[in-house]
C-alpha cells in the first residue's frame, strides 16, 4: 500500500472563525482528492484546549467537524499533544481512524522508520518550562481539567498557556541559527540512538529541514513552523519523496 502523510504543527487557532481556521478547514477538505493516507497533527493545533469540555467543543466546532468528516473519510488521524492542547483523548478518541499520543511515537511505513513529537522537550536548558510541563500533567490537574466547568478550565487554561509562553520564550528569542544549531542536536542525538528515515517535530516555531549522514545512512529532520508566521504543512511520500506546502489564508 502506498502511502502519503501530512503534517501540521504549531497553528495556534484561538476561535474556529478566524482566518487561520478557515484556511484549515479548506486545506483539510482537500484530502482525499489528493490521496492522502494519514494527517499528523503535530501538537498546539488549538491555542488552548483542556480535556473534554463543552466550552472548547463549541468554540472550535467549525475546526472539529472538519477534522471528523476527514477521519470519516477513512484518512488516519494521528494527534499528538502539545502544550497548549492536553488530557485530548476522552474526547477525541471517539473519532474514528484518530488516535491521540502523549508523547513521542515510532511508526514505520514501506519499511521507512519515522519518529513524531511535540518538540516541547528538545531544550534541556529550559527548567522552568520543564517543571510546568510535568504539572500540567501531574494527577490532580487532570482531575482538575476534567471536572471543574468549562469556563474554569478556560481560565486557569488561559494562565498556564500565559505562562508556557513566558517559559518557552527562552527557545523562541535566541537567534534562529541558535535555535536550528539545538533542533540539529537533538535530532543528531536522537539518530545515534535509534537510526531513522524522518523526524518530525514543532513547538519553537522554527522551520527547518535538515539532513543527517552517519556510516553511510541518511535521515532526515524536519521542524514544522509555525501557522503564526504562515500557513505550511509538510508533506511526505515514503520512498517517493516530499515537499513544503503553502496554505493559502482565508
Amino acid at each position: 500500500m502506498s502511502h502519503k502523510l501530512i503534517f501540521l504543527s504549531d497553528i495556534h487557532l484561538e476561535t474556529g472563525h478566524e482566518s487561520k481556521a478557515r484556511a484549515l478547514i479548506a486545506f483539510l477538505e482537500e484530502l482525499p482528492s489528493k490521496n492522502v493516507t494519514d494527517l499528523f497533527l503535530v501538537g498546539d493545533i488549538f491555542d488552548l484546549w483542556i480535556a473534554r469540555h463543552k466550552y472548547f467543543e463549541e468554540r472550535y466546532s467549525d475546526v472539529v467537524a472538519a477534522i471528523r468528516k476527514v477521519c470519516d473519510q477513512g484518512i488516519k488521524v494521528h494527534y499528538f499533544e502539545g502544550n497548549h492542547d492536553l488530557y485530548l483523548k476522552t474526547y477525541w478518541t471517539q473519532f474514528k481512524n484518530l488516535k491521540v499520543y502523549p508523547g513521542p511515537e515510532n511508526f514505520e511505513y514501506s519499511g521507512k522508520k519515522i519518529r513524531v513529537e511535540h518538540g516541547d522537550q528538545i531544550n534541556p536548558n529550559d527548567k522552568g518550562y520543564l517543571f510546568l510541563r510535568w504539572f500540567l500533567r501531574t494527577f490532580i490537574m487532570k482531575l482538575i481539567a476534567r471536572f471543574l466547568p468549562g469556563g474554569i478550565v478556560s481560565w486557569i487554561g488561559n494562565k498556564a498557556s500565559h505562562s508556557s509562553r513566558k517559559y518557552t520564550s527562552t527557545a523562541k528569542k535566541i537567534e534562529e541559527d541558535d535555535t536550528i544549531n539545538m533542533l540539529r542536536d537533538y535530532a543528531k542525538n536522537r539518530f545515534d540512538q535509534e537510526a531513522f528515515d524522518l523526524l518530525v517535530t514543532g513547538h519553537v516555531h522554527v522551520q527547518d529541514d535538515w539532513q543527517i549522514m552517519a556510516d553511510g545512512f541518511e535521515g532526515r529532520s524536519v521542524n514544522l513552523g509555525t501557522w503564526l508566521k504562515k500557513p505550511i504543512a509538510f508533506e511526505w511520500v515514503p520512498n517517493g519523496g516530499s515537499r513544503w506546502l503553502d496554505i493559502p489564508e482565508r
